[in-house]
């Protein structure tokens, strides 16, 4: 099976601020073949798409996320985290349903896939139905079940971590992997989070993490362990695993060094961390420690949206200002936070990230004619400054159209919103 893309401009974040002008990708099977400038070489394809007014890129890589949450999106907003977390979140979640779940969890790919993301990494709960979702909808993933080690379920949330991995770890053609999730330091105590770590190795899988979040937090652990989260985390042997740390608000220097010494993943979460009030993360300085800094919505709760086009512009501005100097975070730096940046936090790099021969096939098709990309002096910081969720044309992944010219062909759209309602109602 063979797709040609034809006149198009190509972003393969191969090298900074590379660019194709006009070019073709040959995509064979869920694979890219061949990237080139120019007209494409004569052959037999078994489909042609004419990407003429659009640019290409690799698709982007929300590193973290509780897809589900769109169900509880614009409820208790404009709220401290904890207040809003154990108030009014955590009480709302244990009415949920695997049902409500899955169906949630639908809402929150079609708004991904319509804004050009083509794998997320999430942490929740009912993860077998999460699974399903993304098995259907042709996404790609990086799933974690959250572990709580304090609370009644930290012995389930073991056995079903155990149980989901062996079930569903490489599924999916590859597209779904499976790690552990245990929520925060907060939350799991050293000799839960050992536990945990055993695991990891057990099952030869990473770790995703909610670190450093608030002040509060800080302070909670200075005071417990004496030490900050991440030295508590550096102390117990965890960043020996392959660790994704969500937000990393509240870090210092010694911090830095530690993460950046195991290359832990970062996943900065702008819009969720300025909702919630907890802080600027120090992005620059992690990203000049050689830290693979990515970029994640969090929930729909507290961002309240899932368009990393968005997240890219807040993350170029809010650091900007934070700093006072408008060339921190430039335009195609902002791009590789969502693209390979992603790809590498979540070890997929050798995989996705970028367009050259022989990764696989996760490519967005974004139209570049509409009034607010016109001019066009730098399509790059057109895109990071000026783009919006309803540019995304066409998204491929793993080799699949899976949405060309904005309708998503593995999903119904009329049937998901409507359930997403129905759980809504049922919630109020």
């Amino acid at each position: 099976m063979k797709l040609l893309i034809e006149n198009i401009s190509i972003v393969p974040m191969t090298a900074d601020n590379y660019l194709i002008e006009k070019g073709y990708i040959v995509i064979a099977d869920n694979k890219i073949e061949e990237v080139g400038e120019g007209e494409a070489p004569t052959d037999h394809y078994n489909q042609r798409l004419d990407g003429t007014n659009q640019m290409v890129l690799p698709g982007f890589v929300n590193t973290h996320t509780h897809a589900a949450m769109t169900l509880l999106r614009g409820y208790a907003d404009d709220l401290p985290l904890m207040e809003w977390l154990e108030n009014k979140i955590w009480p709302m979640e244990a009415k949920l349903t695997a049902e409500d779940v899955y169906w949630g969890t639908m809402l929150a790919i079609i708004e991904m896939i319509k804004s050009g993301t083509t794998c997320f990494a999430d942490m929740y709960f009912f993860m077998d139905d999460v699974a399903r979702a993304v098995e259907q909808a042709g996404m790609r993933a990086v799933l974690a079940r959250g572990m709580v080690g304090v609370g009644p379920e930290n012995e389930q949330a073991i056995n079903e971590s155990r149980e989901l991995v062996g079930k569903w770890n490489g599924k999916a053609n590859g597209r779904i992997n499976f790690i552990l999730g245990p929520h925060a330091p907060y939350t799991c105590p050293p000799d839960y989070l050992r536990r945990v770590m055993r695991l990891a190795e057990e099952l030869e899988v990473g770790i995703h993490i909610h670190l450093a979040e608030t002040a509060g937090e800080i302070a909670d652990i200075n005071r417990i362990y004496g030490k900050s989260p991440v030295a508590h985390l550096e102390s117990l042997g965890l960043f020996k695993h392959q660790v994704l740390a969500a937000h990393c608000v509240h870090i210092s220097e010694q911090d830095i060094e530690i993460l950046a010494k195991y290359q832990v993943g970062v996943a900065h979460n702008p819009e969720s961390n300025m909702k919630l009030a907890s802080g600027i993360a120090p992005v620059p300085e992690m990203l000049k420690a050689g830290i693979p800094v990515a970029l994640g919505t969090d929930g729909a709760s507290s961002n309240n949206n899932l368009d990393m086009l968005q997240e890219m512009r807040t993350c170029a501005l809010l650091h900007k200002v934070n700093t006072l100097d408008p060339t921190v975070i430039p335009a195609y730096q902002a791009l590789q936070m969502a693209t390979t940046n992603g790809a590498q936090a979540l070890r997929l790099d050798s995989e996705i990230g970028q367009i050259k021969a022989g990764m696989k096939a996760d490519i967005i098709l974004v139209k570049v004619d509409e009034a607010h990309f016109i001019p066009c002096y730098d399509l790059v910081a057109n895109l990071v400054y000026s783009g919006q969720a309803s540019d995304v044309n066409t998204v491929i992944i793993d080799g699949n159209i899976i949405m060309q010219d904005r309708v998503i062909k593995t999903i119904n759209e009329k049937e998901v919103l409507a359930q997403a309602k129905r759980v809504g109602a049922k919630l109020r």
